[in-house]
């Protein structure tokens, strides 16, 4: 009796595929990435589904998108874990895995309610002090952030 293999989520002609999302992760994605903001590509979101490495991941596809460095780098600090699939007519053409910057530049509210980029107009500066879980220290006023309490800005 030969295997039944199914496909959980159709295929895309060009775009882009975020895959092995935590499953609980995917809400976040949506809304750092600003996918609920997109008019005019389709796209699929899948969650809680089997995966050999994660028990259950959630998945991404966005036609016709293909991400920024910065959005790559938000992607980053909520789903490190996830990987990114380009498509072009209906074939993988690059791989790439999620790596967190050493540097996040704009992307993350500084948690120090004194801190200057929370009362002037100066964007916040990290360094990126662990990578797993990720801890940034702001540039401006040292105070640490872990995974756990990042507010996306």
């Amino acid at each position: 009796m030969a295997s039944k293999k199914e496909l959980q989520v159709s295929a895309i002609e060009n775009g882009t595929v975020i895959d092995h999302i935590p499953a609980d992760k995917l809400f976040d994605v949506i809304n750092v990435l600003c996918i609920d903001k997109i008019q005019n590509n389709a796209m699929t979101f899948g969650t809680n589904l089997k995966s050999n490495q994660q028990g259950k991941k959630a998945i991404v596809k966005i036609w016709d998108k293909f991400l920024e460095d910065g959005e790559v780098n938000k992607l980053a600090l909520v789903a490190p874990e996830a990987k990114i699939n380009i498509i072009k007519d209906y074939e993988v053409v690059e791989k790439k895995l999620v790596q967190v910057p050493d540097n996040v530049d704009g992307i993350v509210k500084c948690m120090n309610p004194k801190c200057v980029t929370n009362y002037e107009y100066v964007p916040t500066k990290f360094t990126v002090v662990n990578k797993s879980p990720i801890v940034l220290r702001c540039r401006y006023c040292e105070k640490m952030t872990d995974q756990q309490n990042f507010v996306i800005i």
